[in-house]
């Protein structure tokens, strides 16, 4: 009997241990995982069973294990048997959101998938990418298709030149994906991972139907500009979260000052003007195109 009872002590501790590491693995997964996911790391379907028993993990849709510190966005989407898209999963992304774009969960569903049962964004799509595995994130070019169709193309393509950026993606190589509709082969046409902002985009975006020659981080001097117009007018844009040392500012302004001494006009905006006092930049511009400070002489 005391050898019974030892051994039922041990295959109790041993599930214990087995569930603990379970609940590790999951919240370093990101607080929900698939449990065929789950199964591939070494974890049974007992241990998985007897998890959600005593409460350590939940169980959603019977497919995903997760946390109570799950993201809630992620929980959404499992809950409703689809994946983050648009400018949900963009945020998972850590892409450029332009301001007003409203934070409602995008979730991309089967075409023939049942309605959602909790208050989302429902893209009923067939994917252009292949599935994400037993991932919740939709594939890099699910989410811009369904981004070009949902928000105002300026935006859009503010978005788009992020995700360049950030995912390492070449204009060429977004250019060649099989686009599903007609606001996503524009937004490709126009793609450019040259932004290091979307304060830059917004600028070209903006400026690009003037007429007049724009390139982005052209070197001078040894450094790279923002935005230059025409041969001689340089438009450089402080970011957010960017330029905020002192020691950083002064570099800045060190290097305005050379550039001026060298011929150039340089105009150097904030985030604050650029997204929330528009006109008054886009006058500006204007005016010095007007006078031809952006002219060779």
């Amino acid at each position: 009997m005391s050898l019974v009872r030892n051994a039922s002590r041990d295959t109790t501790q041993r599930m214990a241990r087995q569930i603990e590491q379970l609940v590790v693995w999951v919240i370093a997964s990101g607080g929900i995982a698939h449990r065929n996911a789950a199964g591939n790391a070494g974890f049974p379907l007992p241990v998985r069973r007897a998890a959600v028993r005593c409460g350590a993990l939940r169980r959603v849709r019977r497919e995903w294990l997760a946390t109570d510190a799950a993201p809630a966005d992620l929980l959404i989407a499992a809950e409703n048997g689809g994946s983050l898209t648009c400018v949900s999963a963009a945020r998972r992304r850590a892409w450029w959101i332009p301001e007003g774009v409203d934070d409602s969960i995008h979730v991309r569903l089967e075409p023939h998938a049942a309605s959602p049962v909790s208050p989302v964004v429902a893209h009923w799509t067939q994917r252009i990418a292949p599935a994400p595995g037993y991932g919740l994130l939709e594939s890099v070019e699910d989410t811009l298709a369904h981004i070009s169709v949902c928000l105002a193309p300026e935006d859009a393509q503010i978005v788009w030149n992020s995700a360049l950026q950030t995912e390492k993606i070449t204009p060429m190589a977004i250019r060649r994906v099989h686009w599903p509709h007609r606001q996503a082969r524009e937004c490709a046409q126009r793609a450019s991972g040259q932004s290091d902002s979307g304060l830059e985009t917004i600028l070209v975006v903006r400026l690009s139907g003037w007429g007049v020659p724009l390139r982005q981080q052209v070197v001078l001097l040894g450094r790279p500009v923002d935005l230059l117009i025409g041969e001689r007018l340089v438009i450089q844009v402080d970011g957010f979260a960017h330029h905020s040392s002192s020691a950083q500012r002064s570099k800045d302004v060190a290097f305005d000052a050379e550039l001026s001494l060298n011929g150039y006009t340089v105009f150097r905006f904030t985030y604050e003007q650029v997204v929330r006092g528009w006109d008054t930049v886009e006058r500006t511009i204007a005016r010095a195109i007007a006078a031809g400070v952006h002219l060779a002489r």
